[in-house]
């Protein structure tokens, strides 16, 4: 006979994580699937200071690590594989890697969101050097420097303003003339003497060896090319919830995210959802692992939910063939 895991969970970013350690530590047999890029997000990141409990910052991978030792140290199994395919249409729950097919009672979804990059060379030769997509995470290490920000809407917006707090001067490239950001947003940015536009142009190249020093533009008008100078490059050009493997299944809105209709709980009593999937407004590590936390318990208080019920119909059966006899 297979294992049946009490708990399947997809995804090893500080939900996935999370969730495992309250799980495990709630004396569930958990199995996590961490995918072959293991430690989501963060291990892009190279300072994480906003993380609370570590006063001097700490590196984006070594903190995934402290967190996987300590769901591991609860039990909780890992598998570095990616799933492949799942079937929630019967219970166990079923989910495939290139291993296997493991068997779960619940199954959280923590396989967070990526950042849509502009897909040049240079550009992920410099990841975590200079080009970074979340100015909240890494905005503090540009302070008195020059950046730029890429894109049109009203999270480039957001983070243009929230960049001119610390760097002496913000350039947002957009493709096209106008912005696609809200009114309030729009004026807010043209109002602050610390940010300026080039329009209808687009990045051909981050420029730099081991940092960013500047980047190619091309007028998408004209073809003209020019040279801006800057420390710092900044993508805001959305976020894409991987969420793909589960489309039909779960209920998401249209562009991607998990919908929970209870709590953590997605529309399939049993498996729940946390951290970036179903969070497109804040992405930040902390908020992830509170999410894992409260899928985690949501879970455990789902499958003893099960276990009670259960134990009333066979209590209802044995009761109904004493009757009988």
């Amino acid at each position: 006979m297979a294992k049946v895991y009490d708990a399947i969970i997809i995804g090893s970013g500080p939900a996935g994580y999370t969730a495992a350690i309250y799980a495990a530590r709630a004396n569930l047999s958990v199995l996590v699937f961490q995918g072959y890029q293991v430690g989501g997000q963060l291990m892009l990141t190279s300072e994480v200071e906003n993380y609370p409990g570590f006063e001097e910052g700490i590196l984006g991978p070594t903190l995934m690590e402290k967190m996987e030792q300590q769901a591991r140290r609860f039990g909780a199994e890992m598998l570095p594989e990616d799933v492949t395919a799942v079937d929630f249409s019967r219970r166990p729950f079923v989910i495939t890697s290139d291993s296997g097919s493991y068997l779960a009672r619940a199954v959280i979804i923590a396989t967070g969101a990526s950042a849509k990059w502009l897909g040049l060379p240079s550009e992920q030769r410099l990841q975590g050097r200079g080009v970074s997509a979340c100015a909240t995470c890494d905005g503090f290490f540009f302070r008195g420097k020059e950046v730029a920000v890429v894109g049109g809407g009203d999270t480039a917006m957001e983070e243009a303003l929230f960049l001119t707090r610390y760097a002496s001067h913000v350039t947002v490239i957009h493709r096209r003339d106008t912005l696609r950001a809200s009114k309030i947003m729009q004026e807010r940015a043209f109002k602050n003497p610390k940010i300026s536009f080039i329009w209808n142009s687009e990045v051909i190249e981050v420029l730099g060896e081991d940092a960013v020093t500047g980047l190619r533009l091309r007028n998408v008008k004209t073809g003209e090319e020019q040279t801006l100078t800057v420390e710092g490059l900044f993508l805001a050009i959305g976020h894409q919830p991987n969420t793909s493997l589960f489309r039909g299944l779960l209920q998401m809105d249209e562009a991607g995210y998990i919908i929970p209709v209870e709590h953590t709980m997605t529309n399939i009593p049993g498996v729940f959802a946390a951290g970036d999937v179903t969070d497109h407004r804040y992405r930040q590590a902390v908020t992830a692992a509170g999410d894992g936390c409260r899928a985690a318990i949501d879970l455990e208080r789902w499958l003893e939910s099960q276990a009670h019920e259960e134990a009333l119909r066979q209590e209802a059966l044995t009761s109904g063939e004493h009757s009988n006899q």
